[in-house]
């Protein structure tokens, strides 16, 4: 007879207790989805519907930066991607999820 048989004669042994609730036996796990809900899914999407907006919200003549690191100015939107100026007669397409920041929009030249 292992430890596991034991566990089981134990639990069948016991009569006299009546059967658990349902809700009291699914509380905790209800509370551990709520905590992750709030501490690790609600603000991922926040911060992705801000991404989105930013991302939108580019214009020609925003300064941005890449998640690559690269530093430049929007020359051209398309649909899908962006057209940016890294230096004097350098051109790169990025997609627009590329886009990281904007560090200074065209406006506020």
């Amino acid at each position: 007879m292992n430890i596991s048989d034991l566990l089981i004669l134990a639990q069948a042994a016991a009569p006299g207790q009546p059967p658990q609730n349902l809700l009291v036996t699914m509380m905790p796990l209800v509370f551990i989805f709520v905590i992750f809900y709030f501490l690790l899914i609600r603000p991922q999407q926040k911060k992705q519907k801000d991404h989105e907006k930013l991302v939108q919200a580019v214009k020609t003549g925003d300064q941005v930066v890449t998640n690559a690191g690269i530093h430049g100015t929007v020359a051209n939107v398309k649909d899908k991607t962006l057209i940016i100026k890294i230096a004097d007669n350098v051109k790169v397409e990025f997609d627009r999820g590329a886009i990281a920041t904007v560090v200074k929009s065209g406006s506020d030249t």
